[in-house]
């Protein structure tokens, strides 16, 4: 069984994710991607927005809560505006664009 953890976090966040969980124990595939945002965050770098980082996690099941709070922890979401993580029901199966 697998989950996604997506986290919508201010841009300097998602390189950190990246490099502090892609070796991590459950993860099995990690991407990111960048964008803006109107509303997440407190730092708007141009006028009305903020640059934001995408990143989704494809986790094992067993592993999920750690990897959230890392997650949730890197970003430090307990403390500052940085963004949201959010988690996903568990999947039986993970599809790709092979899988038909």
């Amino acid at each position: 069984m697998t989950v996604e953890i997506i986290a919508l976090v201010e841009k300097n966040y998602g390189q950190k994710i990246l490099e502090e969980m892609n070796s991590s124990p459950g993860v099995l595939q990690i991407l990111n991607a960048a964008g803006r945002s109107d509303d997440l965050f407190d730092d708007k770098q141009f006028g009305t927005f903020g640059e934001a980082a995408i990143v989704t996690i494809v986790a094992d099941d067993k592993q999920k809560e750690k990897i959230f709070e890392k997650v949730y922890t890197l970003c430090d979401l307990k403390n500052n505006n940085n963004g949201i993580v959010l988690m996903t029901k568990s999947h039986s199966k993970l599809k790709t664009a092979t899988n038909k």
